[in-house]
């Protein structure tokens, strides 16, 4: 099992033959049943963790999106008058680069695009693309309601808005192109915030809980919860909002990170299944 290999193995359907009639009931039984042992349908399968690493983080980051690439993190963080858009070093958190964002946006989600990075801001329905090298502004961009979260596949940008839906944005003009809504066994699951994309499918902190939905870009479906209690002492989390919101996913090195807002620690876990 590699490390990040949560999805089980789905049967292939068999294939109905013949002409007669019990057979094909027969056959669509079988169907039905591995419909259901596939996930589509069942109850969500329920990860923990083992930490792998753990590595410094700016405890005055109020952290809100979050990026892997090429060896360093990426972050945006928010509050009105704290806001930036930084690079980081993954192994001491030294800040090496750091773009304020202006007093009057509280930043929040961030992705990265090509030789760009792409951040929204919470209620001023305004998001900005940087260059990813410079940190500097290229262009600005609007869009409805709040930003929370940002992350892309590899033909959208994929957006968390705060309540059950995940909007999907062209990347050249920002425009919604779709949206889909996110359900667990039938019920909507609302507040998703900070997001990324882990191999197929999306990974969305769920405010002010210690989880994270990993979800089926195109049914909306919540196909696994990872459990996330107890990473980080509650000593550690004097502030009310100090809460798990940071996702970033190294694909070439299969490793996921995991931080919060006003954590003094990053963290690399591995993925444990619990049922």
């Amino acid at each position: 099992m590699r490390q990040l290999e949560y999805r089980q193995t789905k049967p292939h359907r068999a294939r109905c033959a013949g002409a007669m009639l019990a057979i094909a009931a027969l056959c669509a039984v079988q169907a039905s049943n591995v419909s259901e042992a596939s996930g589509q349908t069942g109850d969500p399968a329920i990860y923990g963790y083992r930490i792998v690493n753990v590595y410094p983080h700016d405890s005055r980051a109020f952290t809100q999106g979050l990026v892997y690439h090429h060896g360093f993190l990426f972050e945006s963080t928010g509050l009105y008058g704290r806001s930036t858009l930084r690079k980081v070093r993954l192994e001491s958190g030294e800040v090496i680069q750091q773009h304020p964002v202006d007093a009057k946006y509280f930043a929040e989600g961030l992705t990265d695009w090509g030789d760009r990075l792409i951040q929204l801001t919470w209620r001023s329905s305004i998001g900005f693309v940087y260059d990813l090298r410079t940190l500097r502004v290229q262009r600005e961009f609007s869009y409805l309601g709040e930003g929370w979260g940002l992350t892309h596949d590899r033909k959208r940008l994929i957006m968390s808005d705060g309540s059950s839906s995940l909007r999907f944005l062209d990347p050249a003009t920002f425009k919604e192109i779709g949206r889909v809504s996110v359900k667990d066994r039938g019920e909507p699951v609302e507040n998703l915030n900070e997001l990324d994309f882990v191999r197929n499918d999306v990974f969305a902190n769920v405010w002010h809980t210690d989880r994270i939905a990993i979800i089926e870009p195109r049914s909306g479906q919540v196909i696994g919860w990872i459990d996330l209690s107890g990473l980080l002492s509650n000593s550690y989390r004097t502030d009310p909002e100090a809460v798990l919101n940071g996702i970033a996913y190294d694909s070439a090195g299969d490793r996921l990170f995991v931080t919060g807002k006003l954590w003094p620690k990053l963290f690399e876990i591995h993925l444990e299944r619990r049922r």
